[in-house]
């Protein structure tokens, strides 16, 4: 069997495990389990496919355990309080005691939603990572950002809480709609844009490959993905400097996203989106080459993924959504940008109207 790990140093290590078949494997799903107790989230469309598996493979590895399975309707829209009161209300019937465990099955959502609930309950539970789609595996299963989405904005309450384990199975990708496959694959090229020319240029040459879910070329892309965010998390884990860069074409993502009431683009064809506007603004403040804003473009229209922001959105509008963004302060708006392809920077107090003219239609 092939595994490929990242071991995530810094105060609290872990580690991820990437391979197809890992949710079989009760030794692998047991060994960050130190409880009794555990608490499987998944969402409709997801618990269809690979709960039963997996929750074989954990009554396997601990006969005498209370495992429960608390599912949600998929999507983004329930990426709410609500849904996370729900959480809390199934981990105190289950009697979950300090040790027990939290795995989240499923694509971001589900795994910002049981990680936050899993911070939440007695103050900090573990949570195991068992992301089920491209985006969730190369991205937000990674780090320990968990949260919910409010009608203000998209994560605006959460908290930082690391998982114990993070297990990649990669045979779930075979399940995942072609839209989402592209969404996930947004998130992989931004580690190239902000960290490594020359993975742009491997996902450039490796394009279709990826596309017809070429096995060893996923397992690469995962595992490289996943190694970029580990080494910046552990320098820093609060987003206190440099991990704000993998916020790269994410202001304009999360404004998208908000003022489509979390209803239009998916997050990674958002991504997409505002990664191509990041580098038209970046080109416009004399940052960046434009041919490396026009490369970028083509790759991620290979790869299936939008580069413009959808019909009908207002400019002031989604300026105003940026200004309650995470990384806008007091002085003014901040965005991740770049002064080309693998050399991206935190830039302060950008001016409003440099903003509004890239977001004009060209």
């Amino acid at each position: 069997m092939n595994i490929e790990t990242v071991e995530v140093g810094g105060n609290a290590p872990y580690r991820i495990e990437i391979g197809a078949g890992l949710l079989n494997q009760p030794a692998h799903l047991a060994a960050p389990w130190r409880g009794r107790h555990a608490l499987v989230v998944s969402d409709t469309h997801v618990a269809a496919h690979h709960a039963p598996r997996l929750m074989a493979a954990l009554a396997r590895a601990k006969p005498q355990a209370d495992i429960r399975l608390h599912t949600i309707a998929a999507g983004e829209a329930s990426k709410t309080l609500a849904s996370f009161a729900t959480l809390i209300d199934a981990l105190a019937a289950q009697g979950a005691t300090r040790d027990a465990c939290v795995f989240a099955l499923g694509g971001g959502v589900v795994g910002d939603l049981a990680g936050f609930a899993a911070a939440c309950w007695m103050r900090g539970i573990d949570c195991v990572q068992l992301p089920t789609s491209l985006l969730a595996m190369v991205d937000s299963s990674v780090g320990g950002k968990t949260a919910v989405d409010i009608p203000a904005g998209k994560n605006l309450v959460g908290a930082f809480h690391l998982p114990r384990a993070v297990i990649v199975d990669t045979d779930t990708l075979a399940t995942l709609p072609a839209r989402e496959l592209s969404a996930g694959l947004a998130e992989v090229v931004k580690y190239g844009a902000i960290f490594d020319a020359a993975f742009l240029d491997w996902l450039a040459q490796q394009s279709d490959a990826l596309l017809a879910l070429d096995e060893a070329a996923l397992r690469h892309a995962i595992a490289a993905s996943c190694r970029y965010k580990a080494d910046v998390v552990a320098r820093d884990p609060f987003e206190h400097g440099e991990r704000a860069l993998l916020n790269f074409g994410h202001t304009f993502a999360h404004a998208i996203e908000a003022e489509q009431g979390f209803g239009g683009l998916v997050h990674g064809e958002a991504v997409a989106v505002g990664m191509e506007l990041a580098a038209r603004l970046s080109c416009r403040l004399g940052l960046a080459p434009q041919e490396d804003g026009e490369r970028l473009a083509h790759l991620l229209k290979r790869l299936r993924l939008p580069i413009t922001l959808p019909v009908g959105l207002d400019a002031e509008a989604l300026l105003a959504r940026m200004r309650l963004d995470k990384k806008a302060t007091a002085n003014g708006l901040r965005f991740v940008l770049w002064r080309g392809a693998g050399k991206a920077e935190l830039v302060s107090e950008v001016d409003a109207s440099e903003v509004l003219a890239v977001l004009q239609p060209h």
